[in-house]
């Protein structure tokens, strides 16, 4: 380094700019601190005044029932998490090769690609909880060797079922964003058409559509919960339903739901940030 890098110091307009600058932001900081107190401390008083709300303390926020039913809730979100782990990759899978049948050309590939739109409509048009059904009470009627019967095991196949047809489309748009001249480019270079899609297509489209997959991704979370309607999957929903049916106290669901917010907000953060990171370039990805 010179002696002149050395002894650098920002100008003093550069300083006024920087101490100008700080005060906006402490400035903007105290607006919000101030307007957060005042709004919450409405709402708060809004709730609190009510003619029924205690009542609706001791039913919904009771901290004793909180406690007492908190390790049973505890197990039985521990099986929503396994499901939503399990269901996001299999979905993740589904979701790709149907895609990638979905954007095949050509005649020949006409039946794929009709099977592929069909699984799509069928599956975004009917609502998951009547999959769920279906799937958890239909299958075990068919008295099918081999197939597994736990309500568990189904309700996985039924959320791969559904939101595998929503993110085919997520895929699909992203291979269908990407110019078709990068696979005339690919093809030029010696690349088969299989090798084209795997190496220059996919990973252009899959980088485009990271925010809304994680978005599809944070909603099968919630939904995971939905499983409870097939009776012996004791997870959180269900486990808080056999609490609040002992003692007719609601606090067990509230439990439930708090369970599910600490994992669904950090992922909410995170798709907001890669949203955020990702929607710098038009079509959503960096090339």
């Amino acid at each position: 380094m010179t002696p002149q890098e050395d002894t650098w110091s920002p100008s003093r307009k550069q300083q006024e700019r920087d101490a100008y600058r700080k005060r906006q932001n402490l400035r903007s900081l105290l607006i919000a601190a101030v307007s957060t107190l005042v709004i919450g401390g409405a709402l708060i008083a809004a709730v609190t005044s009510a003619p029924g709300w205690e009542r609706t303390r001791t039913t919904f926020f009771n901290w004793d029932k909180a406690v007492e039913s908190f390790p049973a809730v505890l197990e039985g979100f521990w099986i929503n998490v396994q499901v939503f782990a399990v269901s996001a990759v299999a979905v993740l899978v589904v979701g790709m090769l149907l895609a990638v049948l979905k954007t095949l050309k050509g005649p020949v590939f006409w039946p794929l690609r009709a099977l592929a739109t069909v699984y799509v409509d069928v599956f975004r048009g009917l609502p998951l909880i009547l999959v769920l059904l279906l799937v958890g009470f239909g299958v075990p009627a068919l008295n099918l060797t081999g197939v597994p019967t736990d309500p568990i095991v189904l309700g996985c196949v039924a959320l791969v079922l559904t939101y595998s047809a929503y993110v085919t489309e997520v895929f699909r748009a992203g291979i269908e964003s990407v110019h078709p001249s990068q696979r005339a480019a690919a093809r030029s270079l010696g690349l088969s058409g299989p090798q084209s899609l795997r190496y220059i297509v996919l990973p252009q489209a899959v980088r485009r559509v990271i925010p809304p997959l994680l978005n599809d991704l944070t909603s099968l979370t919630k939904d995971s919960g939905l499983i409870s309607v097939l009776g012996a999957a004791i997870d959180a929903v269900r486990a808080a339903q056999i609490e609040t049916a002992t003692s007719f106290n609601f606090t067990p669901y509230v439990v439930a739901g708090a369970l599910f917010l600490v994992l669904t907000i950090p992922l909410t953060r995170i798709t907001d940030r890669v949203s955020r990171r990702y929607g710098a370039v038009p079509g959503g990805g960096h090339l």
